[in-house]
Protein backbone atom coordinates (compact mmCIF):
# COMPACT_ATOMS: atom_id res chain seq x y z
CA UNK A 1 0.00 0.00 0.00
CA UNK A 2 1.36 3.55 -0.62
CA UNK A 3 2.68 5.95 2.16
CA UNK A 4 1.64 9.75 0.83
CA UNK A 5 4.08 12.90 1.87
CA UNK A 6 1.12 14.65 4.11
CA UNK A 7 2.74 18.00 2.31
CA UNK A 8 2.41 16.69 -1.71
CA UNK A 9 0.09 14.28 -1.11
CA UNK A 10 1.83 11.90 -3.65
CA UNK A 11 3.83 8.37 -2.74
CA UNK A 12 7.16 9.61 -0.79
CA UNK A 13 10.23 7.99 -1.30
CA UNK A 14 12.11 8.46 1.62
CA UNK A 15 9.31 7.15 4.30
CA UNK A 16 8.61 3.97 1.74
CA UNK A 17 12.59 3.27 2.13
CA UNK A 18 12.57 3.74 6.24
CA UNK A 19 9.37 1.04 6.32
CA UNK A 20 11.59 -1.16 4.46
CA UNK A 21 14.81 -0.67 6.48
CA UNK A 22 12.16 -0.88 9.53
CA UNK A 23 11.02 -4.49 8.15
CA UNK A 24 14.70 -5.86 7.96
CA UNK A 25 15.60 -4.77 10.86
CA UNK A 26 12.46 -6.58 13.24
CA UNK A 27 13.22 -9.12 10.67
CA UNK A 28 16.95 -9.41 12.09
CA UNK A 29 15.66 -9.29 15.77
CA UNK A 30 12.73 -11.75 15.83
CA UNK A 31 14.37 -14.95 15.97
CA UNK A 32 17.86 -15.61 15.72
CA UNK A 33 17.77 -19.37 16.00
CA UNK A 34 16.38 -19.03 12.45
CA UNK A 35 19.01 -17.16 10.51
CA UNK A 36 18.57 -18.44 7.46
CA UNK A 37 15.21 -18.23 6.69
CA UNK A 38 15.38 -14.17 7.82
CA UNK A 39 18.48 -13.82 5.19
CA UNK A 40 16.11 -15.02 2.47
CA UNK A 41 13.00 -12.86 3.73
CA UNK A 42 15.18 -10.00 3.48
CA UNK A 43 16.39 -10.55 0.03
CA UNK A 44 13.41 -11.23 -1.09
CA UNK A 45 11.61 -7.75 0.66
CA UNK A 46 14.77 -6.11 -1.26
CA UNK A 47 13.62 -7.26 -4.85
CA UNK A 48 10.55 -6.28 -4.24
CA UNK A 49 11.06 -2.51 -3.46
CA UNK A 50 13.49 -2.16 -6.02
CA UNK A 51 11.70 -3.68 -8.48
CA UNK A 52 14.85 -6.27 -9.36
CA UNK A 53 14.16 -9.65 -11.18
CA UNK A 54 16.86 -11.13 -9.19
CA UNK A 55 19.15 -10.76 -5.92
CA UNK A 56 21.70 -12.75 -4.73
CA UNK A 57 23.57 -12.94 -1.59
CA UNK A 58 26.82 -14.56 -1.30
CA UNK A 59 29.14 -15.69 1.48
CA UNK A 60 32.89 -16.15 1.36
CA UNK A 61 34.26 -19.32 2.91
CA UNK A 62 37.83 -18.04 4.30
CA UNK A 63 38.77 -21.90 4.38
CA UNK A 64 38.00 -22.08 0.96
CA UNK A 65 38.60 -18.81 -0.22
CA UNK A 66 35.69 -19.65 -2.19
CA UNK A 67 32.37 -17.26 -2.84
CA UNK A 68 28.87 -19.84 -2.68
CA UNK A 69 25.24 -18.41 -3.02
CA UNK A 70 23.48 -18.47 -0.04
CA UNK A 71 20.50 -17.20 -0.62
CA UNK A 72 18.52 -15.27 -3.94
CA UNK A 73 15.34 -14.74 -5.68
CA UNK A 74 14.73 -15.56 -9.09
CA UNK A 75 17.14 -18.35 -9.43
CA UNK A 76 16.31 -21.82 -9.53
CA UNK A 77 17.74 -24.47 -7.26
CA UNK A 78 20.19 -25.32 -10.14
CA UNK A 79 20.98 -21.95 -11.29
CA UNK A 80 22.05 -20.99 -7.71
CA UNK A 81 24.21 -24.25 -7.28
CA UNK A 82 26.71 -23.01 -10.33
CA UNK A 83 27.20 -19.81 -8.49
CA UNK A 84 30.70 -20.34 -7.33
CA UNK A 85 33.12 -17.95 -7.26
CA UNK A 86 37.12 -17.53 -6.55
CA UNK A 87 38.46 -14.31 -5.16
CA UNK A 88 38.95 -11.76 -8.44
CA UNK A 89 36.76 -13.97 -10.27
CA UNK A 90 33.81 -12.27 -12.31
CA UNK A 91 32.35 -9.18 -11.15
CA UNK A 92 31.38 -10.81 -7.55
CA UNK A 93 34.85 -12.20 -7.21
CA UNK A 94 36.31 -8.72 -7.94
CA UNK A 95 34.11 -6.92 -5.46
CA UNK A 96 35.36 -8.68 -2.91
CA UNK A 97 38.76 -8.48 -3.86
CA UNK A 98 38.77 -4.63 -4.65
CA UNK A 99 36.40 -3.91 -1.63
CA UNK A 100 34.32 -2.01 -3.76
CA UNK A 101 30.51 -1.54 -5.32
CA UNK A 102 30.07 -2.47 -9.29
CA UNK A 103 27.70 -0.72 -11.47
CA UNK A 104 27.29 -2.47 -14.47
CA UNK A 105 24.41 -0.96 -16.94
CA UNK A 106 24.73 -3.97 -19.36
CA UNK A 107 25.76 -7.09 -18.69
CA UNK A 108 25.87 -8.47 -22.59
CA UNK A 109 28.41 -5.45 -23.38
CA UNK A 110 31.09 -6.42 -20.19
CA UNK A 111 33.23 -9.41 -20.46
CA UNK A 112 33.91 -9.76 -17.07
CA UNK A 113 30.42 -10.84 -16.33
CA UNK A 114 30.32 -14.62 -16.46
CA UNK A 115 27.12 -15.41 -15.86
CA UNK A 116 28.17 -18.86 -14.02
CA UNK A 117 24.36 -19.45 -13.13
CA UNK A 118 23.22 -19.37 -16.74
CA UNK A 119 20.39 -16.96 -15.76
CA UNK A 120 18.55 -15.46 -18.76
CA UNK A 121 20.45 -12.53 -20.48
CA UNK A 122 18.25 -10.96 -20.65
CA UNK A 123 15.06 -9.61 -19.35
CA UNK A 124 11.48 -9.23 -20.83
CA UNK A 125 13.25 -8.94 -24.41
CA UNK A 126 15.90 -6.20 -22.39
CA UNK A 127 18.74 -5.77 -21.45
CA UNK A 128 20.11 -6.46 -18.07
CA UNK A 129 21.47 -4.09 -15.43
CA UNK A 130 23.87 -5.32 -12.59
CA UNK A 131 25.25 -3.86 -9.46
CA UNK A 132 26.82 -5.51 -6.70
CA UNK A 133 28.14 -4.23 -3.16
CA UNK A 134 30.48 -5.92 -0.88
CA UNK A 135 29.05 -6.97 2.41
CA UNK A 136 31.49 -5.54 5.14
CA UNK A 137 31.81 -6.81 8.70
CA UNK A 138 34.10 -4.15 10.24
CA UNK A 139 37.17 -3.87 7.89
CA UNK A 140 36.45 -7.32 6.54
CA UNK A 141 34.78 -8.58 3.34
CA UNK A 142 32.37 -11.55 4.19
CA UNK A 143 30.07 -11.41 1.38
CA UNK A 144 28.46 -9.58 -1.48
CA UNK A 145 24.74 -8.53 -2.16
CA UNK A 146 23.63 -7.83 -5.94
CA UNK A 147 20.73 -7.37 -7.92
CA UNK A 148 19.60 -7.92 -11.58
CA UNK A 149 16.84 -5.53 -13.39
CA UNK A 150 15.82 -4.54 -16.37
CA UNK A 151 17.94 -1.82 -18.24
CA UNK A 152 16.40 1.51 -18.05
CA UNK A 153 18.48 4.64 -19.64
CA UNK A 154 16.43 7.00 -17.64
CA UNK A 155 17.32 5.92 -14.40
CA UNK A 156 20.89 5.61 -12.41
CA UNK A 157 21.63 3.22 -10.43
CA UNK A 158 23.47 5.34 -6.88
CA UNK A 159 19.85 4.72 -5.11
CA UNK A 160 20.16 1.10 -5.52
CA UNK A 161 24.02 0.94 -4.69
CA UNK A 162 23.48 3.23 -1.67
CA UNK A 163 20.33 0.96 -0.30
CA UNK A 164 22.27 -2.34 -1.12
CA UNK A 165 25.07 -1.07 0.90
CA UNK A 166 22.85 -0.06 3.50
CA UNK A 167 21.16 -3.43 4.07
CA UNK A 168 24.47 -5.01 3.33
CA UNK A 169 25.51 -3.07 6.52
CA UNK A 170 22.77 -4.15 8.43
CA UNK A 171 22.77 -7.66 7.86
CA UNK A 172 26.44 -8.07 8.38
CA UNK A 173 26.27 -9.74 11.58
CA UNK A 174 23.82 -12.04 10.89
CA UNK A 175 25.96 -12.78 7.56
CA UNK A 176 29.45 -13.16 9.63
CA UNK A 177 27.40 -15.92 12.12
CA UNK A 178 25.97 -17.81 9.18
CA UNK A 179 29.80 -17.65 7.55
CA UNK A 180 30.93 -19.03 10.46
CA UNK A 181 28.20 -21.57 10.85
CA UNK A 182 29.41 -22.58 7.17
CA UNK A 183 33.15 -22.84 7.96
CA UNK A 184 32.11 -24.78 10.62
CA UNK A 185 30.00 -27.11 8.81
CA UNK A 186 32.54 -27.35 6.38
CA UNK A 187 35.03 -28.39 8.75
CA UNK A 188 33.26 -30.86 10.13
CA UNK A 189 33.04 -32.50 6.89
CA UNK A 190 36.65 -32.53 6.26
CA UNK A 191 37.12 -34.25 9.43
CA UNK A 192 34.17 -36.78 8.25
CA UNK A 193 35.93 -37.27 5.63
CA UNK A 194 39.35 -38.08 7.05
CA UNK A 195 38.32 -39.61 9.97
CA UNK A 196 36.47 -42.02 6.94
CA UNK A 197 39.13 -42.28 5.41
CA UNK A 198 41.10 -43.33 8.33
CA UNK A 199 38.46 -46.20 8.86
CA UNK A 200 38.47 -47.72 5.35
CA UNK A 201 42.49 -47.33 6.20
CA UNK A 202 41.67 -49.73 8.84
CA UNK A 203 39.08 -51.78 6.67
CA UNK A 204 41.40 -52.33 4.49
CA UNK A 205 44.90 -52.80 6.28
CA UNK A 206 47.54 -51.04 4.62
CA UNK A 207 50.02 -53.55 5.03
CA UNK A 208 47.44 -55.37 2.49
CA UNK A 209 47.75 -53.08 -0.21
CA UNK A 210 46.61 -55.18 -3.37
CA UNK A 211 44.52 -54.79 -6.62
CA UNK A 212 44.45 -58.50 -7.60
CA UNK A 213 40.82 -60.30 -7.21
CA UNK A 214 42.02 -62.20 -4.06
CA UNK A 215 42.94 -59.09 -2.36
CA UNK A 216 39.64 -57.61 -3.34
CA UNK A 217 37.56 -60.01 -2.46
CA UNK A 218 38.95 -60.25 1.00
CA UNK A 219 38.05 -56.57 1.41
CA UNK A 220 34.39 -57.25 0.40
CA UNK A 221 34.31 -60.15 2.61
CA UNK A 222 35.79 -57.87 5.35
CA UNK A 223 32.77 -55.64 4.36
CA UNK A 224 30.39 -57.72 5.03
CA UNK A 225 31.25 -59.40 8.27
CA UNK A 226 32.66 -56.52 9.98
CA UNK A 227 29.25 -54.62 10.97
CA UNK A 228 27.97 -58.32 12.44
CA UNK A 229 28.91 -59.99 15.44
CA UNK A 230 29.11 -63.57 13.78
CA UNK A 231 32.63 -65.47 14.63
CA UNK A 232 35.65 -65.64 12.27
CA UNK A 233 38.44 -67.34 11.63
CA UNK A 234 40.79 -66.21 9.59
CA UNK A 235 43.36 -68.53 7.75
CA UNK A 236 46.51 -68.55 6.29
CA UNK A 237 50.12 -68.89 6.41
CA UNK A 238 52.20 -67.13 8.52
CA UNK A 239 53.40 -63.70 7.70
CA UNK A 240 49.90 -62.76 5.27
CA UNK A 241 48.51 -60.34 7.59
CA UNK A 242 45.50 -62.03 9.48
CA UNK A 243 46.00 -59.50 12.52
CA UNK A 244 45.72 -57.37 10.71
CA UNK A 245 42.30 -58.24 8.96
CA UNK A 246 41.01 -59.12 12.41
CA UNK A 247 42.03 -55.49 13.08
CA UNK A 248 39.63 -54.05 10.47
CA UNK A 249 37.22 -56.27 11.48
CA UNK A 250 36.59 -55.15 14.70
CA UNK A 251 37.38 -51.10 13.80
CA UNK A 252 34.76 -51.19 11.34
CA UNK A 253 32.57 -52.69 13.95
CA UNK A 254 30.02 -51.56 16.23
CA UNK A 255 32.24 -52.51 19.04
CA UNK A 256 35.07 -50.34 17.94
CA UNK A 257 34.67 -47.50 20.77
CA UNK A 258 35.35 -51.01 22.89
CA UNK A 259 38.44 -53.32 23.85
CA UNK A 260 40.04 -55.07 21.16
CA UNK A 261 42.13 -58.03 23.33
CA UNK A 262 44.68 -59.89 21.36
CA UNK A 263 45.72 -63.30 22.52
CA UNK A 264 48.70 -65.38 20.80
CA UNK A 265 47.45 -68.70 21.60
CA UNK A 266 51.13 -70.02 21.01
CA UNK A 267 52.41 -67.69 22.83
CA UNK A 268 51.36 -69.20 26.09
CA UNK A 269 52.75 -71.71 28.12
CA UNK A 270 49.69 -74.64 28.47
CA UNK A 271 49.93 -74.28 32.54
CA UNK A 272 48.69 -70.69 32.18
CA UNK A 273 46.59 -70.36 29.08
CA UNK A 274 43.60 -71.28 30.60
CA UNK A 275 44.68 -68.10 33.64
CA UNK A 276 45.36 -65.69 30.97
CA UNK A 277 42.06 -66.28 29.01
CA UNK A 278 39.60 -66.46 32.16
CA UNK A 279 40.87 -65.39 35.30
CA UNK A 280 41.35 -66.78 38.63
CA UNK A 281 40.27 -66.22 42.12
CA UNK A 282 42.53 -65.40 44.91
CA UNK A 283 43.65 -68.82 46.78
CA UNK A 284 42.83 -70.76 43.58
CA UNK A 285 45.90 -72.22 42.95
CA UNK A 286 49.35 -71.31 44.94
CA UNK A 287 50.58 -68.14 43.90
CA UNK A 288 47.21 -66.58 43.12
CA UNK A 289 47.34 -64.08 45.83
CA UNK A 290 44.83 -62.05 44.33
CA UNK A 291 41.63 -61.96 41.84
CA UNK A 292 42.72 -61.29 38.58
CA UNK A 293 40.33 -60.96 35.17
CA UNK A 294 41.24 -63.04 32.25
CA UNK A 295 41.16 -61.87 28.86
CA UNK A 296 37.46 -62.46 28.07
CA UNK A 297 36.79 -60.47 30.95
CA UNK A 298 39.05 -57.04 29.82
CA UNK A 299 37.39 -57.80 26.17
CA UNK A 300 33.77 -57.09 27.74
CA UNK A 301 31.41 -55.69 25.19
CA UNK A 302 34.53 -55.76 22.61
CA UNK A 303 36.06 -58.45 20.26
CA UNK A 304 39.05 -60.87 21.36
CA UNK A 305 41.30 -61.89 18.68
CA UNK A 306 42.76 -65.83 19.43
CA UNK A 307 45.67 -65.79 16.94
CA UNK A 308 46.69 -69.57 16.08
CA UNK A 309 43.97 -70.92 17.56
CA UNK A 310 44.93 -74.43 16.19
CA UNK A 311 47.67 -74.85 18.93
CA UNK A 312 45.27 -74.19 21.61
CA UNK A 313 45.25 -77.26 24.71
CA UNK A 314 42.46 -79.60 24.64
CA UNK A 315 41.01 -78.89 27.67
CA UNK A 316 41.10 -75.28 26.76
CA UNK A 317 39.09 -76.17 23.86
CA UNK A 318 36.50 -77.36 26.13
CA UNK A 319 36.07 -73.90 27.90
CA UNK A 320 36.46 -71.94 24.61
CA UNK A 321 33.44 -73.91 23.38
CA UNK A 322 31.62 -73.67 26.18
CA UNK A 323 31.78 -69.60 25.95
CA UNK A 324 30.94 -69.86 22.00
CA UNK A 325 27.93 -72.15 22.78
CA UNK A 326 26.51 -70.08 26.72
CA UNK A 327 28.21 -67.31 25.79
CA UNK A 328 29.42 -67.71 29.99
CA UNK A 329 32.39 -68.98 31.60
CA UNK A 330 33.93 -69.30 34.67
CA UNK A 331 37.47 -68.11 36.69
CA UNK A 332 39.61 -71.45 37.98
CA UNK A 333 38.74 -71.59 41.63
CA UNK A 334 35.01 -70.19 41.18
CA UNK A 335 32.07 -71.68 40.33
CA UNK A 336 29.85 -68.70 39.56
CA UNK A 337 29.42 -68.47 35.68
CA UNK A 338 30.39 -64.65 34.13
CA UNK A 339 28.27 -63.90 31.07
CA UNK A 340 30.80 -62.84 28.10
CA UNK A 341 29.63 -60.22 25.53
CA UNK A 342 32.66 -60.67 23.32
CA UNK A 343 33.01 -61.33 19.16
CA UNK A 344 35.42 -63.79 18.73
CA UNK A 345 37.81 -63.36 16.15
CA UNK A 346 40.37 -66.87 15.67
CA UNK A 347 43.48 -67.17 13.30
CA UNK A 348 45.15 -70.07 12.30
CA UNK A 349 48.33 -70.91 10.07
CA UNK A 350 47.27 -74.83 10.49
CA UNK A 351 45.28 -77.32 8.68
CA UNK A 352 42.36 -77.70 11.41
CA UNK A 353 40.78 -80.29 9.39
CA UNK A 354 44.14 -82.25 9.50
CA UNK A 355 44.19 -81.86 13.17
CA UNK A 356 40.96 -83.06 13.97
CA UNK A 357 41.72 -86.20 11.88
CA UNK A 358 44.65 -86.66 14.41
CA UNK A 359 42.48 -85.56 17.27
CA UNK A 360 44.14 -82.39 17.95
CA UNK A 361 41.36 -79.97 17.49
CA UNK A 362 37.47 -80.64 18.66
CA UNK A 363 35.31 -81.18 15.34
CA UNK A 364 32.74 -79.18 17.36
CA UNK A 365 35.09 -76.70 18.33
CA UNK A 366 35.46 -76.21 14.24
CA UNK A 367 32.61 -75.82 13.54
CA UNK A 368 31.74 -73.27 15.98
CA UNK A 369 34.38 -70.88 15.20
CA UNK A 370 34.29 -71.68 11.24
CA UNK A 371 30.78 -69.43 11.05
CA UNK A 372 32.70 -67.25 8.52
CA UNK A 373 36.05 -68.02 7.17
CA UNK A 374 38.32 -65.78 5.59
CA UNK A 375 41.27 -67.83 3.65
CA UNK A 376 44.46 -65.33 3.21
CA UNK A 377 46.50 -66.25 -0.39
CA UNK A 378 50.06 -66.17 0.53
CA UNK A 379 51.88 -63.95 -1.30
CA UNK A 380 53.55 -65.79 -4.15
CA UNK A 381 49.58 -66.11 -5.29
CA UNK A 382 49.19 -62.44 -6.16
CA UNK A 383 52.71 -61.58 -7.15
CA UNK A 384 50.88 -58.38 -9.12
CA UNK A 385 50.17 -57.11 -5.58
CA UNK A 386 54.21 -57.09 -4.55
CA UNK A 387 55.13 -52.96 -6.84
CA UNK A 388 52.58 -52.02 -4.89
CA UNK A 389 53.64 -53.36 -1.30
CA UNK A 390 57.39 -52.73 -2.22
CA UNK A 391 56.06 -49.07 -3.15
CA UNK A 392 54.20 -48.82 0.46
CA UNK A 393 57.31 -50.41 2.65
CA UNK A 394 60.15 -47.99 0.80
CA UNK A 395 58.11 -45.06 2.46
CA UNK A 396 57.37 -46.77 5.30
CA UNK A 397 61.16 -46.91 5.77
CA UNK A 398 61.95 -43.39 4.63
CA UNK A 399 60.55 -42.63 7.39
CA UNK A 400 61.27 -44.63 9.79
CA UNK A 401 65.01 -44.85 9.20
CA UNK A 402 65.28 -41.50 7.95
CA UNK A 403 66.09 -42.62 4.22
CA UNK A 404 65.38 -40.92 1.07
CA UNK A 405 65.13 -44.07 -1.05
CA UNK A 406 63.51 -42.68 -4.47
CA UNK A 407 63.10 -46.08 -6.81
CA UNK A 408 63.91 -49.82 -6.90
CA UNK A 409 66.19 -50.98 -9.54
CA UNK A 410 64.19 -53.08 -12.43
CA UNK A 411 66.30 -55.85 -11.71
CA UNK A 412 66.21 -55.89 -8.27
CA UNK A 413 62.52 -55.85 -9.38
CA UNK A 414 62.65 -58.97 -11.10
CA UNK A 415 64.55 -60.63 -8.09
CA UNK A 416 61.44 -60.04 -5.56
CA UNK A 417 58.86 -60.95 -8.24
CA UNK A 418 60.26 -64.11 -9.16
CA UNK A 419 61.07 -64.68 -5.90
CA UNK A 420 58.59 -67.68 -3.59
CA UNK A 421 58.01 -65.61 -1.01
CA UNK A 422 57.55 -68.28 1.76
CA UNK A 423 57.36 -65.68 4.64
CA UNK A 424 54.90 -63.99 2.80
CA UNK A 425 54.37 -60.22 3.64
CA UNK A 426 56.06 -59.98 6.65
CA UNK A 427 59.69 -61.56 4.62
CA UNK A 428 58.96 -58.94 1.91
CA UNK A 429 58.56 -55.98 4.76
CA UNK A 430 61.82 -57.77 6.18
CA UNK A 431 63.83 -57.78 2.97
CA UNK A 432 62.93 -54.17 1.79
CA UNK A 433 63.97 -52.85 5.52
CA UNK A 434 67.33 -54.20 4.88
CA UNK A 435 67.83 -53.11 1.64
CA UNK A 436 66.76 -49.77 2.31
CA UNK A 437 69.34 -49.65 5.03
CA UNK A 438 72.13 -50.80 2.67
CA UNK A 439 71.47 -48.66 0.01
CA UNK A 440 74.08 -45.61 -0.26
CA UNK A 441 72.70 -44.23 -3.56
CA UNK A 442 69.31 -43.73 -2.88
CA UNK A 443 68.07 -46.14 -5.01
CA UNK A 444 67.38 -50.18 -3.73
CA UNK A 445 69.63 -52.64 -6.15
CA UNK A 446 70.08 -56.33 -6.55
CA UNK A 447 73.49 -55.97 -4.30
CA UNK A 448 71.26 -54.95 -1.49
CA UNK A 449 69.10 -57.70 -1.43
CA UNK A 450 69.12 -60.63 0.84
CA UNK A 451 70.97 -63.58 0.03
CA UNK A 452 68.15 -65.98 -0.76
CA UNK A 453 66.96 -63.69 -3.40
CA UNK A 454 69.92 -63.53 -5.07
CA UNK A 455 70.37 -65.17 -8.87
CA UNK A 456 73.16 -66.36 -11.39
CA UNK A 457 72.53 -63.58 -13.22
CA UNK A 458 72.26 -60.80 -10.74
CA UNK A 459 75.45 -62.71 -8.66
CA UNK A 460 77.02 -62.72 -12.20
CA UNK A 461 77.79 -66.61 -11.09
CA UNK A 462 75.41 -67.62 -14.84
CA UNK A 463 76.18 -71.29 -15.47
CA UNK A 464 78.19 -71.32 -19.10
CA UNK A 465 77.63 -74.48 -21.35
CA UNK A 466 74.98 -76.41 -22.86
CA UNK A 467 71.57 -78.14 -21.13
CA UNK A 468 73.42 -81.36 -21.80
CA UNK A 469 76.80 -80.80 -20.54
CA UNK A 470 75.49 -79.03 -17.88
CA UNK A 471 73.51 -82.12 -16.88
CA UNK A 472 75.74 -84.52 -17.63
CA UNK A 473 78.06 -83.10 -15.04
CA UNK A 474 75.65 -82.96 -12.00
CA UNK A 475 74.57 -86.65 -13.20
CA UNK A 476 78.44 -87.78 -12.89
CA UNK A 477 78.96 -85.87 -9.84
CA UNK A 478 75.46 -87.84 -8.41
CA UNK A 479 77.00 -91.33 -9.63
CA UNK A 480 80.27 -90.21 -7.68
CA UNK A 481 78.36 -89.54 -4.82
CA UNK A 482 76.41 -92.18 -4.70
CA UNK A 483 79.75 -95.22 -5.14
CA UNK A 484 81.11 -93.34 -2.27
CA UNK A 485 78.28 -93.68 -0.38
CA UNK A 486 77.96 -97.31 -1.28
CA UNK A 487 81.60 -98.28 -1.32
CA UNK A 488 81.44 -99.32 -4.93
CA UNK A 489 78.86 -101.59 -4.41
CA UNK A 490 76.96 -101.35 -7.75
CA UNK A 491 73.55 -102.83 -6.82
CA UNK A 492 73.24 -100.78 -3.87
CA UNK A 493 74.30 -97.64 -5.83
CA UNK A 494 71.69 -98.24 -8.18
CA UNK A 495 69.05 -98.78 -5.70
CA UNK A 496 69.73 -95.57 -4.45
CA UNK A 497 69.20 -93.97 -7.96
CA UNK A 498 66.44 -95.92 -8.99
CA UNK A 499 67.99 -97.54 -11.86
CA UNK A 500 68.80 -100.81 -12.52
CA UNK A 501 72.43 -102.06 -12.76
CA UNK A 502 72.98 -102.31 -16.60
CA UNK A 503 71.82 -98.82 -16.62
CA UNK A 504 74.57 -97.61 -13.66
CA UNK A 505 77.14 -99.72 -15.51
CA UNK A 506 76.61 -97.52 -18.86
CA UNK A 507 76.57 -94.33 -17.09
CA UNK A 508 79.79 -94.78 -15.39
CA UNK A 509 81.41 -96.50 -18.76
CA UNK A 510 79.99 -93.18 -20.10
CA UNK A 511 81.79 -90.53 -17.62
CA UNK A 512 84.60 -93.22 -17.37
CA UNK A 513 84.51 -93.40 -13.89
CA UNK A 514 87.17 -95.91 -12.12
CA UNK A 515 84.69 -98.07 -9.68
CA UNK A 516 87.45 -99.83 -8.29
CA UNK A 517 88.54 -96.64 -7.15
CA UNK A 518 85.82 -96.82 -4.55
CA UNK A 519 86.76 -100.28 -3.29
CA UNK A 520 90.25 -99.87 -2.98
CA UNK A 521 89.54 -97.31 -0.77
CA UNK A 522 87.18 -98.92 1.16
CA UNK A 523 89.56 -101.66 1.90
CA UNK A 524 92.46 -99.56 2.31
CA UNK A 525 89.96 -97.96 5.29
CA UNK A 526 88.76 -101.12 6.45
CA UNK A 527 92.12 -102.35 6.93
CA UNK A 528 93.40 -99.45 9.26
CA UNK A 529 90.73 -99.44 11.07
Amino acid sequence: MPVYCRKTDSDCYGIRELTLLFEISALLNKNHRDLKNNLSRVIELLTSYLNADRAILTILNRTSSQLMIEHSYGLSEEEQSRGTYKIGEGIIGKVVETNTAIIIPKISEHPGFLNKTGAPARIDDRDVSFVCVPIREESDVIGTLSIHKAYNQHMTFAEDERLLSIVGSMIAQTVRTRQEYIEEIEHLKEENLKLHVELKERIHPSNMIGKSGKVQAIFDLIDLVAPTTATVVIRGESGVGKELIANAIHYYSPRKNKPFVKVNCAALPESLIETELFGHEKGAFTGATALRKGRFETAEGGSIFLDEIGDLPASTQVKLLRILQSREFERIGSTTPIAADVRIICATNRNLEELIERNLFREDLYYRINVFPVFVPPLRERRNDIPGLIDHFIEKFNKTHNKKIKRISSSAIDMLMVYHWPGNIRELENCIERASILSTDNVIRSNNLPPTLQTAVSSHTKVSGTLEAVLGGVEKQMLIETLLATKGNLSKAAGVLGITERIIGLRIKKYDIDQKRFKTRHNTVGSSV
